[in-house]
């Protein structure tokens, strides 16, 4: 499976320890930020990583800021992410398995490094269920998305 990540200057930490981990397993794609810098802004990083997703060249993505909620707005801006902010292991599966979501936001100073890990480790073993009441609403935000995109 191929993984973009991005981080601002909040995540930034979070995001080079994840990485280290996710690298073992994964193709992994960082789209930034590479160096710390208290001025930057999330939407830099996460917009990059939202339209990797978009068009396929990385399958999931994981965006990190301070909060998470910055993140998760602006790659839910890019047609065809499904991105949720997520802080517990049973969201991040449950995610994936009925809204096939394919970005998953953390917020780095709510969440610790090893409690992080363990969120997205369920959110990447997870896989979209296609039951017939999860296409149907999928269906339905696909519509949504197409009048308003």
């Amino acid at each position: 499976m191929t993984i973009g990540i991005a981080a601002d200057h909040g995540g930034y930490e979070l995001k080079e320890k994840l990485k280290k981990s996710l690298e073992k397993e994964y193709e992994l794609t960082d789209f930034g930020a590479h160096q710390f810098d208290p001025d930057d802004d999330y939407p830099d990083f996460v917009y990059p990583l939202a339209q990797a997703v978009s068009s396929a060249k990385v399958e999931r993505g994981i965006a990190i800021c301070g909060s998470g909620v910055g993140a998760c707005i602006v790659a839910n801006k890019v047609k065809g992410v499904r991105a949720a902010l997520i802080n517990e292991t049973y969201s991040a599966h449950q995610g994936v398995e009925h809204d096939d979501m394919n970005v998953i936001c953390i917020g780095a100073r709510v969440i610790g490094d090893t409690y992080a890990q363990e969120i997205i480790r369920a959110f990447l073993h997870a896989a979209y269920t296609g039951e017939a009441r999860h296409q149907r609403r999928l269906k339905k935000l696909n519509q949504i998305e197409k009048e308003n995109f």
